[in-house]
């Protein structure tokens, strides 16, 4: 019997500058609910488990599995409606299952919105959760039939999905769907103008040798592209030069791709000129990973020329794009407002990749304004409330005043696309995962809100984020806090109008509150969960803990007049104190902890360390082979420094095609999360001196990854086909796999972060990558077995965190 869940539906259309055919699916089979992923490393996927296991058989009234709760789940008939959009819960917290018929073995587009990832004829590839349409995936279809497992959540659900095919003509083109793009502004330089740009490889080898010309109002310019990899896509930087844009207006901007000299393709685009005063966006490179990124400007109106202006950091709510956020705001005359993008209008809810971009974005704003450096402000609206919590408590000695508006404080209380943290654990194992995640957690650090002014705003109808949230956030400041204040704006839904944000008692407020001078400042209560996040506070700053991802903090004061600092700890390995406060040629006294005085002679404007080895003494810095605020963990921290994924090309035929199709996987769902772009290589091209000091994401194990011993010597674990060793302790099988993080041994810098498996089934157990999902935790290294997608964390074999020397034998980990 033939089945075929999917109805012919063809027509031509002209797309992206060629004729192109498109197959819309109509029919195909759901199954749900029999996965769950969230915010940590542990997941379950009952389709995926059977799915690697050669189990799986889809079929009309088939059973998937037998659940305690929902019954027997069975696959059923769905259709797509006359939009060609799959709608309903029959697919709730599961999949779509799709098939195609080739006539050939031959290459397409394949778009499906609204799924979080999907398995092509048994590959993962990158999704389109948030259902924007311009994830076109290049595939190549074998001839016959062609499976699709498309994985749905909550957008999923509740917005269906659409899927199609179309067949380009052209195998190397230009998509403008999706730009990152700066405006050209009077008064600055326009001439060399970043834009990202999309470029579609649907040929079987990696595209090099590419350049891109751009001509806009009679100015040409040339950019080298990087590689694109084969079958993919590639999001690139591109110049423009805006300099000859004379009027306010949108300029034609023309593309032409070349491939060694011979064009490819040709596009063109708009690139806006905006009036003196107005808002605007400008681009830059990110050191993260090369891309081009961009950041929204509200400018100063003119005020007194003689002081410096004002810097208010305004972060923003999920969907809305930083320009819009920007624009939310009338100009002030005594400051001038930059909106950061955690990278995507969803991005990672301001935390991990998302609190990098608004680090980065707040220095270029400090050189590029040149601020008051006691004059720097933090709000932001919805996700972006919860942003302005988050980087409020986490960076504390940045902000002088803080306003968070209709926000939430942790993603564990209000939880988003990627699922919710869990708030307790079953076992001592999954204790070790959710410590990871304590970073995330503003309300075990809301004493560090002590040095700051708060204004907390929220509208009391908001159906949205409930005003529970702020009231919740009220009752814990009015405990503790002498300097905040609250509003609630009666009748106020999620969003009242531009008052939201741009609220004028916000900056009134604001107006009155400065960051003092370090030395100015006689006591510091700080905390932290991760001094590689988060270590610093005036004129303390903790660079090493105790028991890893476990909260440490400082209460420290300091008296210039009894040349005295005096103050408790707690689980803090390795302290520093700034001593510019105190006279050069004064002897110093330090009492932590009630124990016996320390006694430093002050030469003058130097820092001190103190180790705690039971008790306090004198110490050097942490080494650059230990755990530091600069590198310290965990399995997140290698994807900065311009990272590169490094795929093995060694071990049998599978084991060959798993490493670049998960990199590949990881490099698609990093560009849709975090208009993100990356180098993949192949082992046997990198040259650890060629990429230098970058964090490298490590594809396969030390048997089939030629870069292992150049980058990971004297690493304690080993991963080998058949086994993995930790530290001396053994565990056996080939349907293993490992994620962990260890110091590149060639860089003082650089971390690799190892994505790695036993075997073939080992390997595609970790194909998952929540690590990707904002606020997730993921401890230094975690072990699992293939089991763990159908029996959850009794499979999870191993996880904890290294020393602070990097070893197992000072560090702290959990088997089972």
């Amino acid at each position: 019997m033939k089945k075929i869940f999917a109805t012919l539906s063809l027509l031509f259309v002209f797309s992206q500058n060629q004729a192109q055919s498109v197959y819309h699916f109509k029919d195909g089979l759901a199954i749900g609910p029999c996965h769950q992923y969230g915010r940590e490393a542990l997941y379950t996927d009952q389709l995926a488990y059977q799915l690697y296991k050669g189990t799986l058989k889809p079929q009309e009234g088939g059973v998937l599995l037998s659940d305690a709760k929902a019954g027997e789940v069975k696959w059923k008939k769905v259709q797509a409606d006359s939009t060609h959009r799959f709608r309903g819960d029959a697919f709730s917290n599961g999949y779509v299952y799709l098939t195609y018929e080739s006539s050939k073995e031959q290459a397409a587009i394949l778009t499906i919105t609204g799924q979080d990832m999907i398995f092509l004829n048994g590959v993962p590839r990158g999704g389109d959760m948030y259902r924007y349409g311009w994830m076109h995936l290049p595939v190549l279809l074998k001839k016959g039939k062609n499976e699709i497992y498309a994985r749905v959540a909550r957008f999923g659900r509740f917005g269906g999905i659409t899927a199609n095919l179309t067949f380009p003509t052209k195998q190397v083109s230009i998509n403008t769907e999706d730009l990152t793009i700066s405006d050209v502004v009077p008064g600055f330089k326009n001439d060399s103008l970043w834009t990202g740009v999309v470029i579609s490889n649907m040929t079987k080898k990696s595209l090099t040798g590419l350049e891109m010309k751009a001509v806009v109002a009679g100015k040409e310019i040339v950019t080298r592209l990087p590689s694109v990899p084969a079958m993919s896509l590639r999001k690139v930087g591109v110049l423009i030069d805006g300099s000859g844009v004379t009027s306010v207006h949108k300029n034609e901007a023309v593309l032409t791709l070349s491939q060694n000299r011979k064009v490819t393709d040709l596009s063109k685009i708009a690139i806006q000129s905006v009036e003196a005063g107005k808002q605007y966006s400008r681009t830059f490179v990110s050191d993260l990973d090369g891309s081009v990124q961009y950041y929204a400007v509200s400018p100063q109106i003119k005020g007194d020329s003689s002081e410096k202006p004002a810097l208010f950091f305004s972060v923003h709510g999920a969907e809305v794009q930083a320009i819009s956020q920007a624009r939310a705001y009338k100009p002030k005359d005594w400051g001038v407002l930059v909106a950061p993008t955690n990278r995507r209008p969803r991005g990672f809810n301001w935390e991990d990749w998302g609190r990098m971009d608004a680090l980065e974005v707040l220095d270029i704003a400090k050189k590029q304004f040149s601020p008051d450096p006691s004059r720097i402000y933090l709000t932001g609206h919805s996700m972006g409330g919860h942003g302005t919590w988050f980087l409020g408590a986490t960076y504390p000695e940045k902000w002088a005043a803080i306003a968070p508006s209709a926000g939430y404080p942790t993603l564990a209380s209000y939880g988003s696309h990627d699922g919710v943290i869990p708030d307790s654990a079953g076992s001592l194992i999954e204790a070790m995962l959710l410590r990871a995640s304590n970073p995330s957690n503003v309300l075990a650090l809301t004493s560090n809100y002590k040095s700051l002014g708060v204004y907390v705003a929220h509208g009391d109808a908001d159906r949205t984020v409930p005003v529970t949230y702020a009231r919740q956030m009220r009752d814990i400041l009015g405990k503790f806090h002498r300097d905040f204040s609250y509003y609630e704006h009666i009748g106020g839904e999620h969003w009242y109008g531009d008052i939201s944000v741009d609220w004028p008692p916000i900056f009134n407020f604001f107006s009155w509150h400065a960051i003092p001078r370090d030395t100015a400042v006689t006591f510091i209560d700080f905390k932290t969960a991760n001094p590689g996040i988060s270590s610093r506070m005036r004129w303390a700053a903790v660079h090493q803990q105790i028991n890893a991802l476990k909260y440490s903090q400082i209460k420290l004061s300091s008296s210039k007049k009894d040349f005295r600092i005096d103050g408790t700890t707690e689980n803090v390995a390795l302290l520093s104190l700034d001593l510019d406060a105190f006279v050069p040629g004064s002897k110093l006294k330090i009492v932590l902890d009630s124990q016996a005085p320390i006694e430093y002679d002050v030469i003058g404007s130097e820092t001190i360390h103190l180790k705690n080895e039971g008790s306090w003494k004198l110490a050097g810095p942490p080494a650059v082979t230990e755990k530091n605020a600069e590198r310290s963990g965990t399995l997140k921290d290698a994807f900065r420094n311009r990272m590169v994924y490094v795929y093995a090309t060694g071990g049998n035929a599978d084991e060959k095609a798993w490493a670049f199709e998960k990199a590949t996987f990881d490099a698609e769902s990093w560009y849709y999360r975090g208009n993100g772009a990356v180098d993949i290589v192949a082992d046997k091209d990198f040259d650890p001196q060629q990429f230098k000091d970058r964090g490298v994401i490590l594809y396969g194990n030390k048997t089939t990854n030629l870069a292992w011993d150049k980058i990971l010597k004297n690493c304690p674990v080993t991963v080998t086909n058949g086994k993995i060793d930790v530290g001396g302790k053994q565990f056996a099988g080939n349907n293993l796999a490992a994620y962990f993080i260890y110091p590149r041994s060639d860089s003082k810098t650089a971390s690799v972060t190892v994505i790695s498996g036993t075997g073939k089934l080992g390997f595609q157990a970790a194909n998952a990558n929540q690590y990707f999902s904002g606020g997730s935790g993921f401890p230094d290294l975690m072990i699992f077995s293939a089991d763990m997608l159908r029996d959850g964390i009794k499979e999870v074999k191993m996880s904890g965190f290294f020393g602070n020397d990097w070893s197992v034998e000072k560090g702290e980990f959990v088997t089972q």
